[in-house]
């Protein structure tokens, strides 16, 4: 029976077009994902918690390209045979944790799968930087793309793309 990990990045507080939110867009299509599939989840979480106002957060995540410290790294996916990473778009790509939590893991005959959240950008260039960052992965070039504005309305298109 094959095991599946949900690798992913979500923020409350303040959403373009959504407003403040208790809970992240993309956490919430993470949970559609972990009962659908039965999936393990891992949520990556900034060393720094971002700004609750959204203007100096996406401030906040274009000065954290390239150099984004996590409170907790993954260090083994040995168990998985698929992953879901998962992530909100940040200037074009997933949030700059993602890309810190991935780096160094072992893809290698792994299935990997994406969705992002958005208001706008669909995928942008996540699938590329997952096939970048998770080096021997099956990355599949289908990706979904949700609205975060209707992220709560999401499981059915969740569970067709599965």
């Amino acid at each position: 029976m094959s095991k599946s990990l949900i690798i992913y990045f979500s923020r409350a507080d303040e959403n373009y077009a959504v407003g403040y939110i208790d809970k992240g867009n993309t956490e919430i299509a993470a949970e559609y994902v972990r009962d659908l599939v039965g999936a393990d989840m891992f949520k990556v979480e900034p060393l720094v918690p971002y700004a609750k106002d959204y203007n100096t957060c996406i401030q906040e995540a274009k000065q954290r390209i390239g150099n984004a410290p996590i409170k907790e790294r993954l260090n083994d996916i040995s168990a998985y045979d698929t992953v879901y990473i998962m992530s909100p778009i940040y200037w074009g790509t997933y949030a700059p944790e993602m890309e810190t939590a991935i780096q160094g893991l072992d893809f290698t005959g792994k299935k990997v799968r994406v969705i992002t959240t958005h208001e706008g950008s669909g995928l942008a260039s996540v699938v590329r930087d997952v096939r970048k960052n998770c080096k021997g992965a099956d990355v599949d070039a289908n990706g979904l793309a949700i609205r975060g504005a209707q992220v709560k309305s999401s499981r059915p298109l969740i569970e067709k793309w599965l």
